[in-house]
């Protein structure tokens, strides 16, 4: 219906560009044609053939608005906020010069009236491709809208307005975040994308058990977030058809809301970083609130089981973090003590590298840090 309509526009305004040409040129030559009536035909065959060519080419024209419209919007949707602003000020500000420059020159003779318009398309651009580039020179000049903004977002009692925090998937199996929000750390509105659903009802009816643990365990955790704890919850149903990974998605949705990602993933937290997302990664709070853990301490493990490399054992503390034990493997199902040798730290875990502390009290005791053949075979 709306295609028809849209349609009959299309040919009504063909019409009348015929019917404007037509009686222009005709008036121009009336002289030379017979009489009115001729004139009036031609008129009319103009305003036929034009209504005729705008309903032919409607469809085309339509389809190409429409495949305009997507690309533009694909292309916005995926450009930063920051740029968007930083294009839209330069070229506010190219299309007000182009204004004054088109008003100065609007008199010449010929070229006069078609400047406003060259001048409109090319300080335009130069405006807008300015803006994006010197995006945070130009935000810096308007920072008092900054302040205006954050006085609006005052609530009633003064507080600031909340943002949504977005989950993914990862972090919804994980568990921890029930935690996190149970100890009162998340404020605001948490997010569950209609997407997000979807994955984890999908790993939950998978045909693989540990999948399908996986997915049920995640819906028992949404449950206990929106029954037991006092967090305001939200599902959000949009969904974005252009798009076939759920990280892209959760980018994209980060972006239309100004919203936080909260995962646990290492590749989402790089890829929504690089196109200006904020994340909250669990594991680098995880990391920042752990003891710090220095290279000459001392600790117990339980060695459970060996490592990849030969010799090596490897254990867990409480909070699982790995330990690696140089020299472990022989003391599999033991709890021994062990010397931290050094600490591996990333925003996907830590890592403890260390030694057997009676391992490093022999090559204390040997001649040159080196164990004599009866003290290796002992170890060994």
């Amino acid at each position: 219906m709306i295609f028809r309509i849209v349609r009959l526009l299309i040919m009504a305004v063909a019409a009348v560009g015929g019917f404007t040409l037509a009686n222009t040129v005709t008036a121009v030559w009336s002289g030379v044609l017979p009489s009115e009536q001729v004139r009036w035909s031609i008129i009319g065959l103009a305003v036929v053939i034009t209504a005729l060519a705008g309903y032919s080419l409607a469809p085309w024209l339509i389809t190409a608005v429409v495949q305009a419209t997507k690309w533009l919007e694909a292309r916005l949707y995926k450009t930063p906020t920051q740029d968007i602003i930083g294009g839209a000020i330069g070229l506010i500000l190219g299309l007000i010069i182009a204004n004054l420059f088109g008003a100065s020159f609007f008199r010449l003779p010929y070229v006069g009236p078609y400047l406003p318009i060259g001048a409109s398309l090319v300080l335009g651009y130069l405006g807008w491709s300015f803006g994006s580039k010197k995006k945070d020179d130009l935000l810096s000049l308007f920072s008092f809208f900054q302040r205006i903004g954050k006085d609006k977002e005052k609530t009633v009692k003064g507080e600031p307005k909340a943002r949504y925090k977005i989950l993914d998937t990862s972090v919804i199996i994980d568990g921890r975040i029930a935690d996190i929000c149970k100890s009162g750390f998340i404020d605001g509105t948490l997010l569950i994308p209609g997407f997000v659903l979807e994955e984890l009802r999908h790993i939950a009816d998978s045909s693989d058990l540990l999948k399908r643990n996986r997915g049920r365990r995640g819906l028992d955790i949404l449950n206990k977030i929106r029954k037991e704890l006092d967090v305001m919850v939200k599902i959000y149903e949009q969904d974005f058809e252009d798009l076939v990974e759920v990280d892209s998605k959760l980018v994209r949705l980060a972006q239309k809301l100004d919203a936080q990602v909260i995962t646990n993933d290492y590749n989402l937290n790089k890829v929504a970083e690089l196109q200006g997302v904020k994340v909250l990664n669990i594991n680098e709070l995880a990391n920042a609130v752990k003891p710090v853990v220095l290279p000459g301490e001392e600790m117990q493990v339980q060695v459970i089981k060996d490592g990849k490399e030969v010799g090596q054992g490897v254990g867990y503390l409480d909070d699982g973090t790995m330990i690696v034990v140089e020299n472990g493997k022989r003391f599999i199902g033991q709890t021994i003590s062990v010397m931290v040798t050094s600490v591996l730290q990333t925003a996907a875990g830590r890592m403890i590298f260390a030694r057997p502390k009676v391992y490093e009290k022999k090559l204390g005791n040997s001649h040159h840090h080196q164990v004599d053949r009866g003290e290796y075979q002992w170890m060994t």
